[in-house]
């Protein structure tokens, strides 16, 4: 029950990145590279922060701390963390919410499903089927009515930020400690973004509305956020972890609603139930231990 309730605050943190990020960049706040730089170096401060909190913790009770890993660790997983940011923040400029977050997340649960098989993960039929399930609802929710257009150089961006995501979600299953290896990703992908803050120089703008958004979704949701999917990372199989984040969407949709008004209509409610059934089935059929 507690990973059940662990990974539910991990997945509506996710969610709730996507609402903060259209009410910014959609409202005007903020232009989207801005939003997604500052976002990381929330986060990075915010989680830093966390680290020595932590670190005089263990001193003062006596206890040693855990080993983390190194700088070739926190490069990968900043360069990781960078390239879904920067595919994200651009894709967004010319794609649909939706269609980008079927990109998004379909390219994340094909990888990390792919990633699982090539390292000789069990995946049984159930699991199968069930990924199936929840990405035609997921397909069923977001993707537009009629024929549309989809811009090939967003898609290719949206494609790249699903393939950071996954590799970032991959390279957390083997963190000794989550706080500190999230801490390190942060600053590292905080430097990383820097140099391509050049080539968005002439559209950067920010109103007091939009930085503080930006600090929520660094501070909060992401750093705080990231650092738990560390955590309860070890506990999931790829598959599991990369079917359950299907549901991310849905949440978003249905926190539009709520906080920004959107429409929600009988789509929703049977792509939700598609979803959220397909996600119960892959955890379900999960190989049992012997």
């Amino acid at each position: 029950m507690k990973l059940v309730v662990l990974v539910l605050l991990v997945l509506i943190a996710f969610a709730a990145n996507s609402v903060l990020g259209r009410m910014a960049i959609g409202w005007g706040y903020m232009d989207a590279m801005g939003f997604g730089l500052l976002r990381l170096a929330s986060g990075a401060v915010a989680l830093v922060l966390l680290v020595a909190l932590q670190s005089a913790r263990s001193r003062s009770k006596g206890a040693g701390e855990t080993p983390v890993a190194g700088w070739k660790d926190a490069l990968l997983g900043g360069a990781a963390l960078t390239l879904y940011m920067i595919g994200f923040c651009l894709a967004y400029q010319g794609l649909d919410a939706g269609l980008g977050a079927l990109v998004l997340f379909g390219v994340v649960q094909i990888s990390m499903f792919g990633w699982g098989a090539l390292r000789g993960s069990r995946t049984t039929a159930g699991q199968v089927l069930g990924a199936l399930v929840a990405f035609a609802g997921l397909a069923y929710v977001v993707w537009p009515s009629g024929p549309v257009q989809v811009p090939p150089g967003a898609a290719a961006l949206m494609t790249l930020s699903g393939l950071g995501w996954a590799a970032y979600t991959l390279l957390g299953r083997g963190a000794g400690d989550p706080l500190r290896a999230s801490a390190m990703n942060f600053v590292v992908a905080t430097l990383m973004m820097l140099p391509f803050m050049l080539f968005a120089a002439a559209s950067l703008h920010a109103s007091p509305e939009g930085i503080l958004l930006a600090v929520i979704s660094g501070a909060v949701t992401s750093g705080m956020g990231y650092a738990l999917w560390y955590r309860v990372l070890p506990e999931l199989q790829p598959a599991v972890a990369a079917t359950i984040q299907l549901s991310v969407p849905i949440i978003a949709i249905l926190g539009g609603f709520v906080f920004l008004a959107e429409p929600v209509g009988l789509r929703l409610a049977l792509g939700t139930c598609a979803v959220l059934g397909g996600i119960a089935l892959v955890i379900w059929s999960a190989p049992r231990a012997r």
